[in-house]
């Protein structure tokens, strides 16, 4: 999650919470959006798509204690919704990274501030100067991928193409074409921050409004990124789906985004998984679902059956005597991989099919078990008193 995020999404109001909250409030929060907006309930709905990763994202951030402190911390210091649109050098964007490269790392952390506004209360005024680009995290990316209902029982390696922000291979992320250099900025010298004094008392170290940030000036553009020194990279990488993925699950892939600069961590990659439905089988938790017809015949005497299972062969399931419709009966280890490697059980749902078409001798041979059997009126119960 880029510092930009932090600032310019309000993740209180997304989870319709207030700053105060509990974190048992946030998390109830959460769950009724989850519940309310999950692919499973509205499979066709982007909107509720849309909405269930915002709340899952806003939910990461506000359910960690130390990521909330941070993120309370940032928006404080510059109110909230701060946004950037004014172009940066050669006519690339300035994002909010870029504006404070010098100022302590790409993460929204209280050292990063601290080192921002060091010179605020300076006796003297003084503003931290440095020319040393230190190094910048990559971005994470996002991607999503579809796979069969047997991958995210049993877990994949699937194929899977992305589209990231890298430096500019043309420029190799100096933003200066081909055969030129950027030259350090001489209105702050490279620091990317300048000194205005506030009141006649108060020193405020701000963006440096010659380079905006970067603390270089291009005077000849890379004509390939417009001097932003940045550029789109597209990859195929294999990824590891594991056993027992849900449908619309969120994987993260740490150092899988995009690459970072000055020797920075890249960032990570975050997956969304789509499962398609499966024609037999469903899913519950860890344990699998099936829904098996048995005769009349077989539901009333009792009779030992053949049943498939999802991955290996075809196992025999004993229907006792007199079993009713719509019992569910478990076979053991035949559902899903848990994460300790265990698996779930497969829970079969017997549906006991009645008769349409009967010849003459069936039709008497019912009527004299009828007649034999003496069997009670089920309905008598909903007349008693």
């Amino acid at each position: 999650m880029s510092t930009k995020d932090w600032l310019e999404k309000d993740y209180y109001k997304v989870l319709g919470v207030s700053k105060t909250s509990s974190a048992d409030d946030i998390k109830k929060a959460f769950r009724r959006i989850a519940r309310d907006n999950h692919p499973d309930q509205n499979p066709d709905d982007q909107a509720a798509l849309a909405r269930f990763k915002e709340a899952s994202e806003a939910n990461a951030i506000l359910s960690d204690a130390e990521k909330r402190k941070e993120y309370d911390e940032a928006r404080s210091l510059f109110g909230g919704g701060f946004k950037f649109s004014k172009p940066g050098p050669g006519g690339g964007p300035a994002g909010f990274e870029d504006l404070f490269r010098n100022a302590g790392g790409g993460t929204a952390s209280t050292a990063g501030f601290g080192d921002l506004f060091g010179g605020l209360f300076g006796a003297t005024g003084g503003t931290r100067r440095t020319t040393q680009r230190g190094p910048r995290r990559g971005a994470d990316i996002e991607g999503d991928v579809t796979i069969s209902f047997e991958q995210a029982v049993e877990g994949a390696t699937v194929t899977m193409r992305t589209i990231s922000d890298q430096p500019c291979a043309s420029c190799r992320g100096t933003g200066a074409k081909a055969g030129t250099l950027p030259r350090v900025c001489p209105k702050c010298e490279g620091s990317g921050m300048q000194s205005t004094q506030a009141g006649g008392v108060f020193h405020m170290s701000e963006p440096c409004t010659e380079c905006l940030g970067r603390g270089l000036i291009v005077d000849t553009p890379c004509p390939d990124c417009a001097g932003s020194g940045r550029g789109r990279s597209a990859k195929t990488m294999q990824v590891r789906i594991p056993a027992g993925v849900s449908d619309g699950q969120r994987i993260r892939l740490k150092g899988k985004g995009a690459a970072g600069e000055n020797g920075g961590a890249p960032g990570d990659l975050y997956v969304t998984v789509a499962v398609t439905p499966h024609r037999l089988f469903g899913r519950t938790g860890h344990n699998l679902t099936l829904e098996v017809p048995v005769t009349f015949t077989e539901a009333t005497l009792g009779a030992e059956i053949t049943i498939p299972t999802l991955a290996g062969p075809n196992v025999k399931l004993r229907v006792p005597p007199g079993t009713p419709n719509g019992r569910t009966m478990r076979v053991r280890g035949k559902g899903a991989r848990k994460p300790d490697g265990s698996l779930g059980d497969l829970l079969v749902t017997l549906n006991v099919q009645v008769p349409d078409g009967l010849t003459d001798d069936a039709k008497r041979a019912l009527q004299e078990y009828a007649e034999k059997a003496h069997q009670a009126n089920p309905r008598d119960a909903l007349f008693g008193s």
